[in-house]
């Protein structure tokens, strides 16, 4: 029989650990309660004490890029920790190109997390939601459940840190970061990004010179 998980242990193997909420409770589940257990895990995980360092200032840390067979995606990240040291550790530099990667594999990320999105593009999201077809004849409090479900997915494919990790799925990107924070000893965070895809952009720039050279003609 599964035990119970109450907030007083949540809150007692995150003071003990210092990893989130969500992680504290999938620990004590998967461990029927047991703290000391769950505690083991999340140290094997890489997210014990991860979040204690999530609020300290990171300025140091690298640019990095990544070009994909074939070259034509490519990304540029910046990735910061807290001091030059661990900025020129191998595990820091395979964490940025790992990273690069994720961001030219999911092209449906465009923030590096939910918080960044902005307020009217949240917007319009969740009236496409709102408005798709499938939705139209269902009771208002079940169309509402599902659109908002519907909309937490989509915020989420537009989050780098919400993505599974290519290399290994059963793991987000966030607890990838979390579990270097651990192994590095200092807070690490995604600053920016950007990706490049090959001719992106150029066909509405060809059509407009095509309307151009129209309109010389024209004009003769």
């Amino acid at each position: 029989m599964l035990k119970k998980i109450s907030a007083e242990n949540i809150k007692e193997l995150r003071s003990k650990t210092g990893a989130g909420m969500t992680d504290c409770k999938k620990a004590l589940e998967a461990s029927n309660g047991k703290i000391e257990i769950a505690i083991e895990a999340l140290r094997k995980k890489g997210l014990a004490s991860a979040d204690k360092k999530s609020a300290r200032i990171a300025i140091e840390g690298l640019v990095e890029s990544y070009i994909h067979a074939g070259s034509r995606v490519g990304v540029i990240i910046e990735l910061n920790c807290e001091t030059d040291f661990v900025a020129r550790q191998d595990n820091f530099h395979q964490l940025a190109k790992d990273l690069a990667m994720q961001i030219a594999a999911c092209q449906s990320v465009k923030y590096v997390s939910k918080n960044d999105i902005p307020k009217d593009i949240i917007t319009y999201e969740q009236n496409i939601e709102f408005e798709k077809e499938d939705l139209g004849n269902k009771p208002k409090e079940i169309k509402n459940k599902i659109a908002q479900g519907r909309l937490i997915k989509r915020l989420n494919e537009l989050s780098l840190i919400d993505q599974p990790f290519i290399k290994k799925p059963e793991i987000s990107v966030d607890d990838l970061i979390k579990q270097h924070i651990a192994l590095l000893g200092e807070n690490i965070k995604v600053r920016r990004f950007q990706r490049f895809i090959l001719g992106e952009g150029l066909e509405s720039k060809n059509d407009n010179f095509a309307e151009e050279v129209s309109n010389m003609i024209n004009n003769k």
